[in-house]
């Protein structure tokens, strides 16, 4: 695969600068001029696709308990802005296909992660492709990133032309196998844990290698010299504008 999307993925919708996977967020990395947006997509009690990273509410929400066990009218009442600053109270918790939407009206590529809650991989992984081909039907897909190899399996199985991308920290020596097992086209690896061999086995098998989390623009512009293909980022404020 030959890496066609922008080289700075902002984190969460709007990184550091809005709360995470919200629809301000997207609108926050519009308004900084980026092009692309990663967030996290989990299953509610009900089944629906919604934005949120944590198996739990308390972190970014004014909820409590779990976010498979609460229903879809219950995270309709919750506040996940207030946490970040008054100035985002009442933002919602977003569903997938609000989240697509504004995605598609602003201009902004996403890297959906599946984000599955415990024993709900292959669940998650199945229902958020199905949305997923449906929601961008007739338009460039996004690309399906999980951590979880059983859900990218399901995706796999579901929707098959979606491309999908496997999330690891550091990368195992069979991470070709692994990723070629999926069926995968790029790896998603933690910028910490690059190294000159592992640039050098990604560009021999056309692998695009993707960083995580790169707030540095020092070190975001030393890794896309080094030849990773994009770096993901909470300071999108901070990067310089070629790097997009």
């Amino acid at each position: 695969m030959i890496w066609g999307h922008p080289r700075l993925i902002v984190h969460r919708c709007g990184g550091a600068l809005a709360p995470e996977n919200t629809l301000a967020g997207l609108r926050k990395a519009a308004e900084l001029g980026c092009r692309a947006v990663e967030f996290d997509v989990m299953l509610s009690a009900d089944g629906t696709p919604v934005l949120i990273h944590d198996e739990t509410l308390e972190r970014t929400t004014n909820g409590h308990g779990r976010v498979d066990e609460t229903s879809d009218a219950e995270l309709a009442r919750l506040d996940a802005g207030s946490r970040h600053g008054a100035q985002f109270a009442g933002e919602p918790v977003p569903s997938f296909g609000d989240a697509a939407e504004l995605c598609q009206a602003l201009g902004l590529w996403a890297n959906v992660e599946i984000k599955p809650s415990s024993g709900h991989e292959a669940a998650t992984g199945r229902r958020v492709a199905l949305e997923a081909r449906e929601l961008w039907s007739g338009l460039p897909p996004p690309l399906l990133s999980s951590f979880s190899a059983e859900a990218l399996a399901a995706a796999r199985e579901a929707a098959p032309e979606l491309p999908r991308g496997l999330l690891v920290e550091a990368p195992p020596a069979d991470w070709l196998r692994l990723l070629r097992r999926l069926d995968g086209v790029s790896l998603h690896c933690s910028g910490h844990c690059l190294s000159p061999q592992l640039l050098g086995e990604a560009r021999a098998a056309g692998v695009p290698l993707l960083a995580y989390t790169v707030n540095d623009p020092e070190d975001a512009g030393r890794l896309l010299r080094a030849g990773v293909a994009a770096v993901f980022t909470d300071r999108p404020d901070l990067m310089p504008p070629d790097f997009a």
